[in-house]
């Protein structure tokens, strides 16, 4: 046994898009450091390498410039991958957007980006390494969502709208993956401690203190204690990764009692809504 993951990464190659910062670049770290040869790919190409050139292996990582809305990127990268190593075996679709507010304060353009960004940026992501997988008969498919996929909350339509494709995504193709030997896992966090938390306001929405609040809780999941957690999933080949704990029980809850759980949050949005509109 190697490491924490039983060697399960050594050797392997990996790519993992939205890498210069928050749960990508954690993952980045994550992965090289249990000696995996990554791809730190981001639209911030300035931003991966920074992640990049603090990383002290056994692994190596590599920064690449990538926007997961350009299929034709996306597919590029995966292919000099296989080109380069022979396979692909772990893609990690990560690169994300939030946008929180009222919903009639949304633009069109702000649903369209959100959209591409979120979902077809995973599409893309999985269009373009799942093939090369199912040649390989082998590899794992790691999608980032969030509890907002789970369960969902106004002032998050946008940013729940996508999530919730991206975890039925990930769900169907579990499935069918399966018979192909290739792993699929969705994860799906609450607040994480990363840029994303105060950034994508629309109008007064309160952003950190919004997402914090909804689970009682006064401080954001570490990224890099996330980023272990999705690796010890994907060695077990977990379909799913909740966290943290309180976030798991209120997702239980939901599915056994929806209606108790969509008053409290039916309340605490009001009430958010209410407190927003003073304050601006």
């Amino acid at each position: 046994m190697n490491g924490p993951y039983g060697g399960r990464f050594v050797g392997r190659t990996a790519l993992v898009t939205g890498g210069g910062s928050g749960i990508g670049a954690a993952l980045t770290r994550a992965l090289a450091a249990a000696g995996a040869q990554v791809r730190c790919a981001d639209i911030d190409v300035v931003a991966a390498e920074r992640v990049v050139g603090a990383i002290d292996g056994p692994g190596k990582a590599v920064a690449v410039a990538l926007d997961v809305t350009d299929a034709e990127e996306v597919r590029a990268a995966v292919d000099d991958i296989v080109a380069e190593s022979g396979s692909i075996d772990l893609i990690f679709n990560n690169a994300g957007i939030f946008i929180g507010g009222e919903t009639q304060l949304l633009t069109l353009e702000q649903w369209n980006r959100i959209i591409d960004i979120n979902l077809r940026g995973v599409v893309h992501g999985v269009h373009a390494a799942y093939p090369h997988m199912i040649a390989a008969r082998g590899g794992h498919i790691v999608n980032t969502a969030s509890a907002a996929g789970l369960m969902a909350s106004g002032l998050l339509t946008s940013y729940c709208a996508t999530k919730f494709a991206v975890v039925g995504l990930s769900d169907a193709l579990r499935s069918e993956a399966v018979g192909h030997g290739i792993g699929v896992t969705v994860v799906c966090p609450s607040a994480v401690e990363t840029p994303i938390l105060d950034s994508g306001r629309v109008g007064s929405f309160p952003g950190r203190s919004f997402l914090l609040g909804a689970e009682k809780s006064t401080r954001a999941y570490p990224p890099d204690r996330l980023a272990s957690e999705i690796l010890a999933a994907v060695t077990a080949n977990r379909s799913r990764v909740v966290v943290p704990r309180r976030t798991r029980i209120g997702w239980y809850l939901n599915r056994i009692a929806p209606r108790v759980i969509e008053r409290r949050l039916n309340a605490y949005v009001r009430q958010q809504i209410a407190a927003s509109r003073v304050d601006g």
